[in-house]
């Protein structure tokens, strides 16, 4: 009967109606459950590793700064301390022959490290003529010592501009010359267990002579700048 049929299809909704609507409790209960179960163990292993990371990089620093403070490093210079002019002859064709002696000390004032000194080349020249270039063999210098680098410079006939000249004569008459000492070198030192420390030497002055007796005028300090 039509009544039955409708009392059945309203049962077998029901029934769909409570199917569908346990089904969704079941999902929600699963979702909970994922939700409030345990973390992965890659995170665990991922948040370990940053926190030891993170313990490592303050350590390292208060070591490096404990270290610092310690052995208070100083950065090594190369200084002309000394120099003679040997020889200075020029002629009316233009040619000017020189010598010279120059001193140049590698210093390293570090008490508590030793410092090495390489890749040294310095060019003498006289009004951008060039006279000659300086270079030595990497070095080692003790904590707190020095060691002096003696160079006996001499130049061939270096042919000379009028302008040139015209200095030279003028340098005889007010018994100054000039010339001009640029170049570098690079220095290493170790500051104990925390690794080594390496600079840039850089020198650029001007070596001032009397030529009538040849000695060195050192007015200005000629002593590198690091970088």
């Amino acid at each position: 009967m039509p009544w039955e049929q409708d009392q059945d299809q309203m049962a077998e909704n029901q029934h769909q109606h409570h199917r569908h609507h346990g089904s969704r409790l079941t999902r929600r209960k699963l979702m909970r459950t994922h939700e409030s179960g345990n973390t992965h163990p890659l995170i665990w292993i991922a948040a370990i590793l940053c926190t030891i990371i993170a313990i490592g990089v303050v350590i390292g620093g208060i070591v490096v700064f404990v270290g610092y403070m310690v052995i208070h490093p100083r950065i090594p210079v190369i200084s002309v301390t000394n120099a003679h002019l040997d020889l200075l002859s020029n002629d009316y064709a233009g040619l000017l022959q020189t010598q010279l002696t120059i001193f140049v000390v590698a210093q390293n004032g570090n008490a508590k490290a030793h410092a090495t000194f390489s890749d040294i080349r310095f060019n003498l020249s006289y009004q951008g003529q060039g006279i000659a270039m300086m270079v030595a063999q990497p070095f080692e210098v003790p904590k707190n010592h020095s060691k002096t680098l003696n160079y006996l410079v001499r130049s061939a006939s270096i042919p000379l501009t009028p302008d040139q000249m015209e200095e030279v004569d003028a340098s005889w008459k007010r018994d100054v010359i000039a010339f001009d000492l640029k170049g570098s070198a690079r220095s290493r030192w170790r500051i104990g267990p925390l690794g080594s420390v390496k600079f840039w030497c850089n020198l650029e002055c001007q070596l001032k002579f009397r030529p009538s007796n040849g000695s060195y005028i050192n007015h200005s300090r000629c002593t590198s700048e690091s970088k």
